[in-house]
């Protein structure tokens, strides 16, 4: 009967852990393991923050300071997410650095928009590989990579702050913009040269919920929306006091940049390798 047990007990363990999907870094409660950074008001917030002679706000609210709930966790279509309103500009930040990782998320955007982007697409972004200092870059943002949150532009490649990345792309004259194309020219993108866009939209309509997914492995990482592969950018370095050294792992930062916007499911697998038909080698081109 003790045997029988045992390996009941196995069986079951084995079939947990066969059926276990990442480990969620939101936990449907609480803002447990992340922190937040946030810059300095707009002046059109309204609030009882001092503010200077000319009715401007002149201290950024800063680490754990979210007087204004910019990150709260509210019931949306009757599940649990996170809420960033995009009132401040700023970061919800992992306590963790990751490496060699799926990453994966929710986003739906919410129907508010804040000065200085009240007029412009509606903004926020992923923001992988984070390290050094928040606020480093714009008075907000750590470095890092960045897979871009914006209406129509999901899953587009920034570099935030002294990086490079290598993306084979295309240059569209008309637009004076490049494209990823795996098939071509490789280019490397640093902060002065900093924005790659996807190879195609695959968003679905405001109101809806969309997948996005980034795996990483080594320097390569891979940006997916609602299942497709948009872009690849292999190569990931980072500037430390002027010499470039691998850029493979960091905290993630998730942007409150001036629009409403919901984020759920959110999930993070260790990976030994990219998988098959996600990751290819530039070396072989």
């Amino acid at each position: 009967m003790k045997q029988i047990l045992l390996i009941a007990s196995v069986l079951f363990l084995i079939a947990s852990c066969s059926t276990q999907k990442g480990a969620p870094l939101f936990n449907d409660k609480d803002l447990s393991g992340w922190y937040s950074f946030l810059a300095i008001p707009d002046s059109s917030v309204q609030s009882e923050l001092p503010r200077d002679s000319s009715g401007h706000y002149f201290q950024a609210l800063g680490l754990n300071n979210d007087v204004l709930k910019v990150f709260s966790v509210v019931e949306e279509d009757g599940k649990p997410a996170i809420r960033i309103s995009g009132e401040v500009f700023g970061i919800l930040i992992t306590e963790k650095e990751y490496q060699n990782y799926h990453l994966s998320l929710e986003f739906k955007w919410g129907e508010r928009k804040f000065a200085p982007r009240a007029d412009k697409k509606r903004d926020s972004g992923v923001l992988y590989h984070s390290v050094g200092s928040e606020g480093a870059w714009g008075g907000v943002w750590m470095k890092s990579k960045e897979c871009q949150v914006q209406e129509g532009d999901v899953g587009d490649f920034i570099v935030v702050d002294t990086g490079v990345a290598v993306i084979p792309c295309v240059f569209d004259s008309l637009q004076s913009l490049y494209y990823y194309d795996e098939n071509g020219r490789p280019l490397a993108f640093t902060v002065k040269f900093s924005y790659c866009h996807k190879s195609a939209d695959f968003e679905k309509p405001h109101g809806e919920w969309n997948r996005l997914e980034i795996y990483t492995f080594g320097e390569n990482s891979v940006h997916l929306v609602n299942g497709n592969v948009v872009l690849r950018a292999y190569h990931s370095n980072v500037s430390n006091n002027g010499t470039l050294i691998s850029s493979d792992r960091g905290k993630i930062q998730i942007q409150s940049e001036g629009a409403e916007v919901f984020y759920r499911n959110i999930s993070l697998d260790s990976i030994s390798a990219l998988p098959e038909g996600i990751g290819k080698d530039l070396k072989k081109k």
